[in-house]
Formats: C-alpha cells, sequence, structure tokens
C-alpha cells in the first residue's frame, strides 16, 4: 500500500513471499557443544537398496535408476499441487552435539533440513550439494530430517543423503505421513511443508481491522504501540528496513525522532506495550519495507536471510507474524520460499499480511498476486491499497475511479474470483485526506462495501456476481492519522465489523 513515511507522501507496497530457508535450534546458556567421531546416521542413504526402506514419503516418490550421483540408484520426488514430494527419516542424536546434514540433489527448488531446525534449498539442472549444520539442545535425543520438492515444479531427484555425527543410544520409529490437514499444537513441531490450512490463526475473529502503527513522525499523531485505538485487531509496526550487511535481511528498532516525540519511548517499553495488546486480545505483526525500505529477496541467499531476520525479530519482541509491504522487486518464488520456511518455524499461529497495490492484483500473472496465490495454504489475508492508484479494472472488465464504493467492491471482486478466499481479502484505505495522496473515502462508504460484499445490500452501480459473507474486513494507513482524525476510522468500520454475518 502506498504508505507516508517521514512527509504526507504515501508509498506504495509490493508484497511477496519468498521460497527461503531459515532457522536454528534455540538454547540459552548451554555449554560448548560437543564434536565427536564422525558417521553417516543416514539408513539407506544413496537408495541403494532399490526401494524407500527407513523412508517416509509423500505418494509418487520411487526409487530410479537415472540420474543419479553415486551408485545405481536415486529417489526421484514428484510434487503436486498439494504436496511438495517429501521423504522423512527419523534418527537417534546425542544431546548437545554438532551436526552436518547433506545431499546431493537435481531439480528445481529442492530442499533439506530438520524439523523445527534448520533448512536449505536451490534449483539446479545437474547434481549439486546441500548442506546445514546444526547443534542439538540439551536434552534432545533424535532429528526428524527431511528432503523435499516444491508444489507443482517438477521432479527433483535425491542421493547421498548423509548425517554426520555420532550415534544416539535409541532408535527412534519414522515419523509417519499424515493422511489428512493437520493443524499443529504448540507443542508439536510445525512440519516443513503445510498442507492447505483453513484453521490455521484461529485464535484471530472472523472480520479483521488492521492498522498500520508508524515507528517515525510526519504529522501523524506519535502514539505509544500500547495507546492505539481498541477498534484494532492487528497492528502492523511499519517498518523493519533492510539490513546493509545480510541482502534480504531486515532489521528494526525504535526511530529515535518517535522515542523523543514520546518522551523517550525505549525498546524496552515497546515489548512491553506488546505483551500489553496480547493481553487484550490483539496481534502485533512487523512490516517489512515500506517506501524507503531498500529489501531484494530474489534469491535463496537472500530468502534465508529474509527469513532468519524476520525470525529473530519475531524471537526478540514478541511479534505475531510479517506484513510484506516490498516495493523494489521482488521473486514470487523466493518469497514464497522464505515464507513457507517461516511458517515451518514459527507454526500454524504465524500471521502472514501481504500490501500490494491495486495495480499488483490486477491479473494472477502479476508477481504480488502470484505470491498470494503461492502462499495462500498459509496466507492470512491481502490488504489490498486502493488509493494513490487512479483508475483500475474492475473484474467485470469495466473501468472504476478510485474514491467510491464501485472501485472497492469491483477490484476486491478481481481477489475473489481468481483464487483467494474470501476470508483473505480485505479492503485498505487511508484513514484521512492527509494519509493519502488520493483515494480517501469516508469509512462509512468502507461499511458499504463491506455489506455489498458480504450480504449484496448497500451496494453501488456494481453489484458481485456473488456474496462472500466471510470477507475478512478493512485495513488503514495509519493508526496515526485515525488518531490525527478522532479515530474515525477505527470506531466506524472496527464498530461496524460485528454486524457482518
Amino acid at each position: 500500500m502506498s504508505l507516508i513515511k517521514h512527509r504526507v507522501v504515501m508509498m506504495s507496497a509490493f508484497a511477496l513471499l519468498v521460497i527461503c530457508s531459515a532457522g536454528m535450534l534455540i538454547f540459552s546458556q548451554l555449554p560448548l557443544p560437543v564434536h565427536a567421531a564422525e558417521s553417516n546416521l543416514v539408513v539407506n542413504a544413496g537408495f541403494e537398496t532399490g526401494n524407500l526402506s527407513n523412508w517416509t514419503c509423500d505418494a509418487g516418490d520411487a526409487v530410479v535408476s537415472s540420474p543419479v550421483h553415486n551408485g545405481s540408484s536415486a529417489l526421484k520426488m514428484s510434487p503436486g499441487n498439494s504436496t511438495t514430494g517429501q521423504c522423512t527419516q527419523t534418527i537417534s542424536v546425542q544431546p548437545n552435539t554438532a551436526y552436518t546434514l547433506s545431499g546431493y540433489f537435481d531439480g528445481s527448488y529442492a530442499y533439506i533440513g530438520i524439523n523445527g531446525g534448520p533448512s536449505t534449498w536451490k534449483s539446479t539442472t545437474s547434481y549439486g550439494q546441500l548442506t546445514v549444520n546444526f547443534t542439538t539442545t540439551a536434552s534432545q535425543t533424535s532429528v526428524s530430517m527431511y528432503v523435499h520438492g516444491w508444489y507443482g515444479q517438477g521432479d527433483v531427484y535425491a542421493d547421498d543423503i548423509a548425517l554426520l555425527g555420532p550415534a544416539g543410544s535409541g532408535t527412534p520409529a519414522p515419523t509417519p505421513q499424515p493422511t489428512a490437514i493437520v493443524t499443529p499444537t504448540p507443542t508439536q513441531a510445525p512440519t516443513p511443508t503445510p498442507a492447505p490450512c483453513i484453521s490455521c490463526n484461529s485464535g484471530l475473529p472472523k472480520h479483521l481491522l488492521t492498522g498500520y502503527w508508524q515507528d517515525f513522525t510526519n504529522g501523524a499523531t506519535p502514539l505509544r504501540l500500547s495507546n492505539v485505538n481498541s477498534n484494532y485487531t492487528i497492528v502492523a509496526v511499519a517498518f523493519a528496513n533492510a539490513d546493509p550487511a545480510n541482502p534480504g535481511g531486515v532489521t528494526f528498532g525504535i526511530d529515535s525522532g518517535l522515542s523523543s516525540a514520546l518522551g523517550g519511548y525505549t525498546s524496552a517499553q515497546f515489548t512491553s506495550d506488546i505483551a500489553t495488546l496480547h493481553s487484550q486480545g490483539k496481534k502485533v505483526i512487523i512490516s517489512v519495507g515500506g517506501q524507503n525500505g531498500a529489501i531484494n529477496v530474489s534469491d535463496s541467499t537472500s530468502a534465508t536471510n529474509f527469513t532468519n531476520s524476520v525470525y529473530g525479530l519475531i524471537k526478540q519482541y514478541g511479534f505475531d507474524g510479517v506484513d510484506i509491504d516490498l516495493e523494489n522487486g521482488f521473486s514470487p518464488a523466493s518469497m514464497a520460499g522464505a515464507l513457507q520456511q517461516l511458517y515451518s518455524m514459527v507454526g500454524s499461529n504465524l500471521i502472514i499480511t501481504l500490501a500490494p497495490q491495486t495495480i499488483d492484483m490486477q491479473s494472477t500473472s502479476g508477481s504480488y498476486f502470484q505470491l498470494a496465490l503461492d502462499i495462500k495454504s498459509i496466507l492470512t489475508v491481502v490488504n489490498m491499497q486502493y488509493y494513490n492508484s487512479g483508475s483500475m479494472l474492475g473484474c467485470d472488465g469495466n473501468v472504476y475511479s478510485q474514491g467510491n464504493e464501485n472501485f472497492l467492491t469491483a477490484l476486491a471482486c478481481i481477489q475473489l474470483q481468481n483464487g483467494l478466499r474470501p476470508d483473505q481479502v480485505a479492503l485498505g484505505l487511508p484513514a484521512s485526506a492527509s494519509a493519502a495522496t488520493s483515494g480517501y473515502v469516508s469509512p462509512s462508504v468502507v461499511n458499504a462495501a463491506l455489506d455489498c460484499l458480504a450480504t449484496g445490500n448497500n451496494c453501488g452501480s456494481f453489484k458481485p456476481p456473488a456474496t462472500y459473507p466471510t470477507i475478512r474486513g478493512a485495513m488503514t494507513w495509519s493508526v496515526n492519522w485515525d488518531a490525527s482524525n478522532g479515530s474515525n476510522f477505527a470506531n466506524t468500520v472496527g464498530g461496524h465489523l460485528s454486524s457482518l454475518p
């Protein structure tokens, strides 16, 4: 969405989702890890048995004689539209010990990793090696390692899988593959490639109001995070910035100007305020990018840096998820991979939102739309910016100008008819005329558009081809501009959401 940063000029957003790998096992005050004599702990590591013995694999996976990296056999993983061709093996290990997991792969989007731990991936047209290093926790006695491809991306071949390190004392049974959609509880490891999960983020209400909180000053009312209007369900902290030392990585810290405006707002107070909002049933996510955010996720390295850095911020501050507001180009595949990996590290409660411009969602061929569809199984909501965009095509092929109800409903219809669930679609509007260059509408118009989409009532001249009772709600830039305008958006739209079906 075009958001105003440091001045009343809205920024446009490119929201993406990335194919990323990352993650570490978390420890606290552990002794230095043990390094012991190394041996390969993977059974049937080269698939020379001619079958998948000791492996648990998705349907369609098989042992083949070509192409191979070494010997006479290799694993062929065959991803489908809802599977990644994953194979797993659970292996006994020793606590507080360093291990190296590796394998040779041929094909697009080949992954190797540890459930609940690190992973990596790459695409290749001939066999190449992938390697991850990790250290077990002080009480850990087994790991579940996996290899897989990616949804609908073609066959991937794997050979000579190795887990190097000392053997553990037990021999755990292989982890069974789920036969149905499973939403992990907080005590379960999240699977590395989740099945479609329509119950994800089940702690959120049916209809949402999202607002961006400004970590900078620009004429809007400065606010402590804990002073955000209570009608907001999700607060998106704007923004995390690019880490110049790690391409694709992001950093965050309280802006000095905002801290001064609030009489000395500290990082500790900010973290405490997130806990306060949590106690009120609110969610707080970190928004990545913004007008000045030069973050570029376009390959496996930048995707890994992105995932690791966002995960670090989640652990540091207690964020509930991430909002993608990138404006400087991206690879949908890389961003999707990064977000999928982040999901595998955080679990099914991870909130993922996107903030595309209207032009980004005109066609499924656009990068943002591709990203949304690629991560549909873990995507919370798309908060498209219905402002600073001029005229656009609606789902009926007619041209609509911004600033009225028809523009909102006819453009939302494109997303609703082209693959996104209604609960993944929300209307993003500026909180006041000062918050955007153009496209502001009264909050009452937003309510009418939500009524029209949800029930078919209160429509303008455009009436959608169906009703969408689970339409997710609305978003605004920003809670600060809303506070400057008497919280009119939050009170009007937020108060109306409970009247929707």
